[in-house]
């Protein structure tokens, strides 16, 4: 993805995309590694692959929030500039979970937890013990950032079928699938199918975990299509120039 994103040119979605891209890479290879690292009794590696784990799955949440705050400025507000824009977004990208996972490690409560599977199988892991600071950094952390990038794909989503109801002319199936195809684009983009994780609880939790395994686990993909195939057309709905929307020219 790298490679074929640099030979374009280089914007501030595409860098913002590219930021979002290495924290879920950076979570995906800390959790696959979570268990091997666990079951070497390490008690140093275990902190340390439980702090990457945590910080990585924050900085996921954080450039969720960046992508639905980065759309509204680009699609909504627009007219609107703000002084070393990248920079500001990337330290914030960053540098937001750190104090948390700083607070964790000091407090001591990443260590090595036992879980047993419906299979029978005990599985040993790297991660928080501490179930109150567990759902309320985690859970609650994820609630904000779900409320705002809910509102965010509400505002645009409304905004993209109201255009496409207006230019319907060249076909009514047409035009709902590539309603469809942007709607989707934008709920992958915000990270709103982790909301399904609220939902694993009683007899919903098996089916939660599939649903939430398959969908996250073909989001890189999906955002791949995205950028190449709909980012274009979302911003051809609501500027005739998008390009023109500059957040770095000057003091907002």
């Amino acid at each position: 993805m790298h490679f074929l994103l640099r030979k374009a040119t280089s914007n501030q979605a595409t860098k913002i995309l590219m930021n979002m891209f290495v924290a879920l890479c950076l979570l995906n290879a800390s959790f696959l590694s979570n268990e091997s690292i666990a079951n070497a009794q390490d008690n140093g590696a275990c902190v340390f692959i439980a702090l990457v784990l945590h910080y990585s799955m924050l900085a996921s949440f954080t450039w969720f929030f960046i992508q639905a705050l980065h759309m509204y400025l680009w699609l909504i507000r627009q007219n609107i500039t703000i002084t070393n824009y990248m920079r500001k977004i990337t330290v914030l990208g960053w540098a937001c979970p750190a104090p948390i996972v700083i607070f964790i490690v000091s407090a001591e409560e990443y260590k090595a937890v036992t879980l047993n599977a419906t299979s029978g199988k005990v599985i040993r892991m790297c991660w928080i013990t501490n179930p109150y600071i567990y759902y309320i950094v985690n859970i609650g952390y994820y609630a904000l950032v779900f409320i705002f990038t809910t509102g965010i794909f509400i505002m645009i989503a409304t905004r993209i079928v109201e255009a496409r109801n207006i230019k319907a002319s060249e076909g009514k199936r047409k035009t709902f699938r590539k309603q469809l195809m942007m709607v989707l684009g934008l709920f992958l983009l915000f990270g709103l199918t982790w909301s399904v994780a609220f939902f694993s609880y009683g007899p919903m939790l098996i089916p939660s975990y599939y649903i939430f395994t398959v969908l996250n686990s073909f989001q890189g993909f999906f955002l791949f299509l995205y950028y190449y195939h709909i980012h274009d057309d979302i911003a051809g709905i609501f500027s005739d120039d998008p390009e023109g929307i500059d957040f770095n020219s000057s003091v907002a």
